[in-house]
């Protein structure tokens, strides 16, 4: 059993590279689109962008209903539905020659990407939980190195295969891969969660004012990190042109500087998860939030070399919080309803980063640079700081026994 827990959190992970790599492949495509198909999509930067709108929206608005679908469906059956219709969806896109089909094909993948975050991300808590030792946070620190490293391979691996094969086969090569992953995972046999926990210990029952603070919290953080999370992603690639690589010729390397600043990230989720098995989260949260608000303003004029590590300190900060906010849900919620809250959060912030590709196309097009979405960035970033200040800060998150002693006292005290 422990060896099948151990295979649902790899193929969890391998789902988390393809989310993150098919929702970035149009920000470095763009640049090969430009170049390669003016006469289909244009020569301007903004309105090709902006086509990937619908995507960023279904892939919101999908993740609310995804808990009542997992009740119906099963969880095997619905990620499956997100291997085989992801990976479909985006050769779909590389196979469009107008905007309207290539729009089209992109909010479809969307819709199926939204069934990863709120069902592979309960799914992985579970599974790690009932794995040798438990430790959840590690476990999510590592998905999310694997989901940081869909983000990290986007930029250079798009770039690479649209300056050698064309921008088609940037969107068809990693859709056929996705499939053929999700081939694979519907021989896996279904993971019962229940059984293999066996006698682990119970969700403490954690009081609901406690509850309810760190749930608003949450929602709040959701909804601004997700345009936050969404915006730099897309942003990186367009960074380093503007700032570092301005040739036409230059793609793969616009993609390489992309892929490195990106790196960092994963590199600190991996950090970070092993840091919140053993600190509370406010403590590993607090500083991550203090990175964003300068260093968004730096970059907003930032020229030359000093974007590179000012993009990865950055990337640092956002993905991070990623691993802080996930570990959160798993520490406060009980498991019974992590999916829904999980669908709740994940609609939220989607719907935030549904608005970072129009906001991006709208500010780049009226300013003609970065300039003004770092600005607006910053803003968003310096509420992300104080959602980090108002995070429960409570000793039981490591010792959810202590969870249990004021109430005892409470009954001693009225037996007295």
């Amino acid at each position: 059993m422990h060896d099948q827990a151990r295979r649902q959190i790899a193929f969890v992970n391998i789902a988390h590279i393809f989310t993150h790599y098919s929702l970035l492949i149009l920000a470095t495509a763009v640049l090969g689109m430009v170049a390669q198909a003016p006469e289909a999509f244009g020569q301007e930067y903004g309105p090709i962008i902006a086509l990937g709108t619908g995507m960023f929206v279904l892939y919101g608005l999908g993740s609310l209903p995804m808990g009542w679908l997992a009740a119906r469906f099963g969880r095997k059956a619905m990620m499956a539905g997100f291997f085989l219709g992801t990976g479909g969806a985006m050769m779909l896109a590389g196979l469009a020659e107008r905007p309207l089909t290539l729009g089209l094909a992109l909010a479809l993948m969307g819709a199926f990407a939204a069934i990863y975050h709120p069902i592979g991300t309960a799914m992985l808590v579970e599974a790690a939980s009932a794995a040798p030792g438990g430790k959840v946070g590690r476990a999510v620190g590592i998905n999310g190195v694997f989901g940081n490293l869909g983000v990290a391979c986007a930029p250079v691996v798009t770039a690479l295969v649209a300056a050698r094969l064309g921008w088609h086969w940037a969107f068809i090569l990693p859709g056929a891969l996705c499939a053929v992953a999700g081939l694979a995972w519907l021989r896996e046999p279904a993971f019962d969660a229940a059984k293999a926990a066996g006698g682990a210990k119970p969700f403490p029952e954690i009081p609901a004012a406690v509850v309810r603070r760190a749930v608003a919290v949450l929602l709040t953080i959701a909804a601004v990190s997700g345009l936050v999370f969404n915006a730099f992603t897309l942003l990186i690639p367009k960074l380093m042109e503007e700032r570092l690589a301005t040739s036409p010729g230059l793609l793969p390397v616009v993609g390489m500087l992309a892929f490195a600043a990106t790196l960092c990230g994963g590199l600190t989720q991996f950090t970070v998860g092993r840091l919140i098995d053993r600190h509370r989260l406010k403590r590993v949260f607090l500083p991550l939030a203090l990175l964003q608000l300068p260093c968004l303003l730096a970059l907003s004029f930032a020229q030359g070399w000093w974007v590179l590590p000012l993009s990865a300190l950055m990337a640092a900060s956002i993905f991070g919080q990623v691993t802080v906010n996930e570990t959160m849900t798993a520490r406060y919620v009980a498991p019974a309803l992590r999916v829904k809250l999980y669908s709740i959060r994940f609609t939220i912030g989607f719907l935030g980063a549904a608005a970072a590709s129009p906001l991006i196309g709208f500010l780049h097009e009226a300013t003609g640079s970065l300039a003004a979405p770092m600005l607006v960035l910053a803003g968003f970033g310096a509420v992300t700081f104080l959602c980090a200040l108002l995070f429960p800060d409570r000793p039981e998150e490591l010792q959810p026994e202590l969870w249990a002693r004021p109430r005892q006292t409470a009954g001693l005290a009225a037996a007295e």
